[in-house]
C-alpha cells in the first residue's frame, strides 16, 4: 500500500559547492533590500544584524551579537540597539519585497497561507504588550508577549511572511498604562484588535499586494471559531479552519422569514427561523451519524517517521451566523487511526473539491510550526532584548528575512542534496561564514562589559529603592 524507500537520499555536496554557492549569497540577498533602507548606516546595521542571527552564538540579542563581533565597544552596541529599537526604517516595504522574493522561489498557484500565534515568555512588566496570559510556548498562563504570524507553504518550501504584536486591551485603553505606552513607543491612535483581526489584516495585505500566488488559508480553532474572521477572509480565498467540538451547523438550509408585524411597536426586520424548522447540531453529533463505509483513509503527508495517515469523511453543511443560517461550507472530519480522536474543520472550498484535497489541507498547518521551531532554535526569534513597539516588529522582520535566506540556500543546494533540511542548511552555512576570533582578549572584553552593565543596573535599582524607602519613612535619607 505504501512505497518503501530503501535507498538513502542523494548527497553529493562538496566544499567547493559551499564556497561558491553560499559565501557570496548573503551579500547578494541583502542587496535586494538595500534600496529600502534610506541611510548607509541602516544598510550596514541590517546586514550586520542578519549575519548575527545566522551566526552560531547561543544568545542572539543585539548586545551579545555585537560583543562577539566587536568586543567591548559600547558605541557599537548602542548604535545597533538604536537601529533595532528606535530606527526610522519602515518594515512594510521590506516585507512587501520579501513576498515578491517568496513567489519567485517557492510561489505556486495552490500556495497556502497559514496563520498562527507564537508567544514569548518575558520577565518584568516593561516590554511592550507583556501580560500574564496563556503562553503557548510554556503551555500555561505566564508573563509573555503574544505574536500573530502569517506563513506560506507550497510543494517547494515554506517560510514566514508577516507578523503582528498582540496588545491586550489594557495596554491600549487603561490610564494606568499611559506611561508604559509612551515609553514603548506605541503609535498614537492605535485601536484594540483581536488576534483574528490582526491575522485578517495581514492576509488582506498579502492578497491585495497581488505579488505572491496563493489559493488556500489554514488555521487552528483559535481563529476558526471566529466567524467574523472566516467571513472576512472567505471573500479573498478558500479557508480550511479547525473548529471547536461544540461548533453547530445545519445539514440542510432551514427556512427563515421576517415575522409579520403585529401592528404595535417597530416593524420587525430581522429574519427568524420558522416554527418546526430543525435546530443546528454540533459537529460531534454529525460525526456520530456517519456510517462506517463513509470513512476513507488518506495519506496526509510523508513525515520524518513515515506517512501520516488518517480516516476522513465530509458533509456539505450550512454554517451558523448569529443563530441563523450562513454560508454553505464543507464539514470535514479527520479521525486518528490509533486513538479514534476526531478533529473538525470547516471550509468554504468549492462544491467540487475532492476529499483528497481536503485531507491534504488538514496537514498544511505543520509548516508554520516548523517556521517557529527553526526560527526560535536557530535564529534567535525569541532572544531579543528590546522593549519597544518598533523594536519587536523590526526584530521579527529581520528574523523573517533570515529564515527565508536559509530557504533560498537550501533550494540552491537541492540539486546536490535534495533531502537537505533547514537545520542542516544552517550547519553548512555556519561552516563557511567568516567567524570572529574568540581569543582571550575578546573573552575578557565580554566579561568586562557584563560586569560594567550589571554594576550600572545595580546602582540604578539601588537609587530607586532608596527613594522609595525615603518616601515611606518621610525622611530625606535612609541608610542601608
Amino acid at each position: 500500500m505504501y512505497q518503501i524507500i530503501e535507498t538513502a537520499p542523494k548527497m553529493e555536496l562538496t566544499g567547493k559547492d559551499l564556497r561558491e554557492r553560499i559565501v557570496p549569497e548573503l551579500a547578494n540577498y541583502h542587496e535586494i533590500y538595500n534600496p529600502l533602507f534610506q541611510r548607509r548606516e541602516q544598510r550596514e546595521q541590517s546586514e550586520k544584524y542578519l549575519q548575527g542571527l545566522l551566526s552560531e552564538i547561543e544568545n542572539k540579542s543585539v548586545e551579545a551579537m555585537i560583543l562577539h563581533r566587536e568586543g567591548d565597544n559600547p558605541n557599537a552596541i548602542r548604535a545597533s540597539q538604536q537601529f533595532l529599537g528606535q530606527g526610522a526604517w519602515k518594515d512594510e516595504p521590506i516585507l512587501s519585497r520579501h513576498w515578491q522574493e517568496v513567489d519567485k522561489d517557492i510561489g505556486d498557484e495552490n500556495g497556502v497561507l497559514i496563520t498562527d500565534g507564537s508567544d514569548f515568555p518575558k520577565q518584568g512588566q516593561e516590554s511592550v504588550g507583556v501580560k500574564r496570559q496563556m503562553c503557548g510556548q510554556l503551555g500555561k498562563v505566564a508573563n509573555c508577549q503574544a505574536g500573530v504570524f502569517l506563513s506560506y507553504a507550497s510543494h517547494r518550501g515554506y517560510t514566514l511572511l508577516d507578523r503582528r504584536l498582540y496588545l491586550p486591551i489594557e495596554w491600549i485603553e487603561a490610564e494606568s498604562y499611559a506611561d508604559r505606552r509612551q515609553q514603548c513607543g506605541i503609535p498614537e491612535g492605535i485601536l484594540f484588535q483581536t488576534k483574528p483581526e490582526l491575522a485578517a489584516e495581514m492576509i488582506e495585505a498579502v492578497h491585495n499586494a497581488g505579488t505572491l500566488r496563493h489559493r488556500w488559508l489554514t488555521c487552528d480553532a483559535a481563529f476558526g471559531r471566529d466567524t467574523a474572521f472566516l467571513d472576512r477572509v472567505g471573500k479573498l480565498l478558500f479557508y480550511f479552519a479547525e473548529v471547536d467540538v461544540d461548533t453547530q451547523v445545519w445539514l440542510t438550509h432551514p427556512t427563515t422569514a421576517v415575522p409579520e408585524w403585529s401592528g404595535r411597536g417597530r416593524k420587525p426586520t430581522r429574519r427568524k427561523l420558522l416554527d418546526g424548522q430543525p435546530t443546528a447540531q454540533t459537529v460531534t453529533s454529525w460525526a456520530e451519524s456517519i456510517d462506517a463505509d463513509s470513512w476513507i483513509r488518506h495519506t496526509i503527508k510523508e513525515g520524518a517517521k513515515g506517512p501520516l495517515v488518517a480516516d476522513f469523511a465530509c458533509l456539505r453543511v450550512v454554517a451558523v451566523r448569529d443563530s441563523l443560517p450562513g454560508p454553505a461550507v464543507w464539514l470535514v472530519f479527520r479521525r486518528n487511526l490509533g486513538t479514534g480522536e476526531i478533529k473538525y474543520y470547516l471550509s468554504n472550498a468549492p462544491v467540487d473539491t475532492t476529499l483528497q484535497t481536503l485531507a491534504w489541507l488538514s496537514g498544511m498547518r505543520w509548516p508554520t510550526e516548523s517556521c517557529f521551531e527553526e526560527s526560535k532554535q536557530e535564529l534567535g526569534m525569541g532572544e531579543y532584548q528590546v522593549r519597544s513597539w518598533k523594536g519587536w516588529h523590526h526584530h521579527m522582520t529581520l528574523v523573517i528575512l533570515a529564515h527565508f535566506f536559509l530557504v533560498r540556500i537550501r533550494l540552491n543546494l537541492a540539486d546536490k542534496s535534495p533531502a537537505l533540511t533547514l537545520p542542516q542548511t544552517v550547519s553548512l552555512l555556519r561552516s563557511v561564514l567568516s567567524k570572529p576570533d574568540f581569543d582571550e582578549e575578546l573573552a575578557i572584553d565580554i566579561v568586562r562589559y557584563r560586569q560594567r552593565t550589571i554594576h550600572a543596573a545595580y546602582l540604578s535599582h539601588r537609587k530607586k529603592r532608596l527613594q522609595k524607602l525615603a518616601a515611606l519613612s518621610n525622611t530625606s535619607e535612609v541608610s542601608l
